[in-house]
């Protein structure tokens, strides 16, 4: 058996500008005359990628990069402009809400016809449907017809359906977005298990956290084209501070735009500047530094937090709770200035951020962040490594 599962070349999708009747007969003229289009909008453009069995890519980028048009193009439900796919193997997707579901029918009629499809017979329908049902966990809605179904309750149904079935390929797009916090763990379980029995994936999040959690590569596209392919550590820190960089300058004009009466400057961890995520070893000293401009000279709150990379809190304190006023230096500035000594947060990707209030904690004025890569390698579990001490014990003897 072939270990490449999926390979395009040269992939591309455009679209032709159909704002008026004019544009469309235009467009069809040219498709007829088998014409290229000048005019066509671009929405992927020369995307080279192999995927071999086994193997997990998680595809990143900014609203709009052509990240579901990507996957719908290896799925089929595209034809491309330009460029080849292939795929070699038995594909399970998950790209649009309701993709593949008849609405009208209900939520066991739907795995019945999504099983025939697959080529199930009846028998071995019958021995996975208490499964299927008892995975996708949305009680008596399973005899409802499906247009009843909230979003949630439509992803539960198509991934209980899909985790049945365990294709060569897994395909999801934006899935963990949708359901509850316990069915996402349910499915990242489930993910983890799959991978480890030889499964391969293509996931499409917004969450780095599970974007590193469950893939061992990245794709980054950004604006239709690949901006960086490899390890999945490397190009999400590429891309968050990418991200950064962009929100950084929209932050500034904003605030410029604003006049905002307290404002932060760059932060610095550990002496170093920049927007690039910072890195330190697990256990680590992190220094965290950043200037406050007060336009009528009073002293602000600064808070400090830290979250990790999928948003999750790990901790947060300000000026005000721990009784501290800040000074000004020489030039009329507020400096924010904390230091952790000895960081216990387990290794992993997390964010730094930095809130200016006014003096009275009441108003957020601005709010700054930056990347933190805590390195080291570990098997515990959490956010935090706390100190602890097992109690010596010895086996007993035999005999």
């Amino acid at each position: 058996m072939s270990r490449l599962l999926v390979r395009t070349h040269g992939l591309g999708k455009s679209y032709p500008r159909s704002h008026r009747s004019a544009d469309r007969l235009r467009a069809l003229g040219r498709l007829l005359g088998g014409r290229a289009d000048p005019d066509a909008h671009v929405v992927l453009h020369d995307v080279t990628l192999d995927v071999h069995r086994g193997e997990s890519v998680g595809i990143i980028g900014a609203n709009g990069a052509g990240k579901s048009t990507l996957l719908k193009l290896i799925t089929g439900v595209l034809t491309p402009t330009r460029g080849t796919v292939e795929v070699h193997g038995d594909v399970g997707a998950l790209l649009e809400l309701g993709a593949g579901f008849h609405l009208e029918y209900s939520g066991r009629d739907n795995i019945a016809m999504a099983a025939a499809l697959r080529g199930l017979s009846a028998r071995e329908l019958e021995a996975r449907l208490p499964d299927i049902i008892a995975f996708a966990d949305i009680g008596d809605y399973i005899d409802e017809p499906v247009k009843h179904y909230s979003s949630g309750m439509v992803v539960r149904l198509g991934f209980a359906v899909v985790a049945s079935l365990a294709p060569d390929l897994l395909i999801t797009d934006e899935v963990l977005a949708v359901g509850d916090e316990s069915f996402q763990r349910k499915c990242v379980r489930w993910m983890e298990r799959y991978l480890a029995g030889g499964g391969t994936l293509l996931l499409v999040s917004h969450s780095m956290y599970h974007i590193q959690k469950l893939c061992r590569r990245a794709l980054w596209l950004r604006d239709g084209t690949v901006a960086g392919y490899g390890d999945v550590h490397e190009i999400t820190q590429a891309y968050l501070a990418w991200h950064e960089r962009n929100s950084a300058t929209a932050g500034e004009a904003a605030t410029a735009r604003a006049g905002l009466e307290f404002s932060l400057g760059t932060i610095e961890l550990n002496g170093e500047g920049g927007e690039a995520p910072a890195s330190i070893a697990c256990g680590g000293r992190l220094h965290v530094r950043a200037p406050i401009v007060s336009r009528d000279g009073r002293v602000p709150i600064a808070m400090v937090g830290l979250v990790r990379a999928d948003g999750t809190p790990v901790y947060g304190v300000s000026t005000e709770m721990d009784g501290v006023t800040l000074r000004a230096d020489a030039d009329g500035r507020y400096v924010a200035d904390v230091a952790f000594e000895g960081l216990p947060v387990l290794p992993g990707s997390y964010t730094v951020r930095l809130h200016v209030l006014d003096p009275e904690g009441v108003r957020l004025f601005d709010t700054q962040e930056r990347g933190l890569v805590v390195r080291g390698e570990s098997r515990e579990f959490g956010l935090v490594r706390l100190d602890h001490r097992w109690a010596a014990t010895q086996e007993r003897g035999h005999g």
